[in-house]
């Protein structure tokens, strides 16, 4: 893992800072993948569609990309996904090639990658409400989309792993679809920035506690720093964990989020629910995009699997979530 960051070039080490943020969007935004449908569909392995579905509000539109191996039978488990970037950056369709070879094709998997709304141009609540938009859209929409509504993980990485867990804490409160599991890979959690690990790693991970304000900041607007932060905005504000879906928490002890997503964790436990906990040693933000073939990312690679295996399975024989 410390071969893996110094190799890493200045400018991915760079914090993000009000200043530079404008330019450091426009960067990646050019940088980033962005495949195309063509492109997704793997010499027709998968089958790839972007559907355009009601927002949250004022007319406007949430795009989905749906993807599932080609010439599945039956109605699909889905992965309900949302991508990382801080809430400031990334698409739907660059995490996708990654997550329809790992888990969409060996586990029968139907994907809906979301692509929400960037800070700053859209603050709390329209990233999170688009997403659930889309969420309940998906299962109201599930016969035609091939899919079960009884077996929705929703899941994502980073700020998609906030956002995943914003969304199970929603639809619990508002009695909307019920997931059965919740994947939350070192998620962003906590807009407080006071963790143990938020100042043992500043300047050492590669998103950092200045970063991690920054994105904050530009989400929250003129809330940022405030008592007035509810939990669909930062999932670790929440003071009750009750009746929510199995979780899969994921961090690594080397990174800015091991301390809130730890604390995370056994809130679930604290509340009498059920929580997977993973601190790989060593790792720091998003290890296994970084250093790829490290033998922790494919444990961690491995680990993610086999919990995405047990919970689909375990609501699949019983139609409901696991107890």
């Amino acid at each position: 893992m410390r071969a893996a960051l110094g190799a890493l070039e200045a400018g991915v080490r760079e914090p993000f800072t009000p200043g530079n943020l404008a330019a450091r969007q426009e960067r990646d935004a050019a940088a980033r993948p962005r495949p195309t449908v063509q492109e997704l569909c793997a010499d027709g392995l998968f089958e790839v569609a972007e559907l355009c579905v009601p927002g949250a509000s004022d007319g406007r539109e949430v795009t989905l990309v749906s993807a599932r191996p080609a010439g599945a039978d039956g109605p699909l488990p889905l992965l309900y996904y949302l991508h990382g970037g801080g809430m400031i950056m990334g698409n739907a369709w660059s995490v996708l090639p990654k997550v329809l070879r790992e888990w969409a094709l060996p586990l029968g998997l139907a994907i809906l990658s979301v692509e929400y709304p960037l800070a700053p141009r859209a603050r709390y609540p329209v990233p999170v409400e688009d997403c659930y938009a889309g969420l309940c859209w998906a299962a109201d929409h599930a016969a035609a989309l091939g899919v079960d509504a009884g077996r929705i993980v929703v899941g994502g990485k980073s700020a998609g792993g906030g956002l995943a867990a914003a969304l199970a804490l929603i639809a619990r409160d508002r009695g909307g679809p019920a997931p059965v599991g919740q994947l939350l890979l070192c998620p962003m959690l906590d807009d407080r920035g006071a963790t143990f690990s938020a100042h043992q790693m500043a300047g050492a991970d590669i998103w950092d506690r200045t970063s991690n304000a920054t994105a904050w900041q530009a989400l929250l607007g003129e809330r940022y720093g405030t008592a007035d932060v509810p939990p669909y905005a930062a999932p670790a504000r929440a003071t009750d964990l009750t009746g929510l879906p199995p979780a899969y928490v994921e961090v690594g002890s080397a990174e800015t989020f091991r301390d809130e997503g730890v604390a995370y964790a056994d809130a679930i436990w604290r509340a009498g629910g059920q929580a997977e906990l993973h601190v790989w040693p060593g790792a720091f933000h998003g290890f296994d995009t970084f250093a790829p073939r490290a033998a922790l990312s494919q444990d961690a690679r491995d680990a993610r699997t086999r919990w995405l295996r047990r919970v689909l399975a375990q609501s699949g024989a019983s139609g409901k979530p696991p107890a």
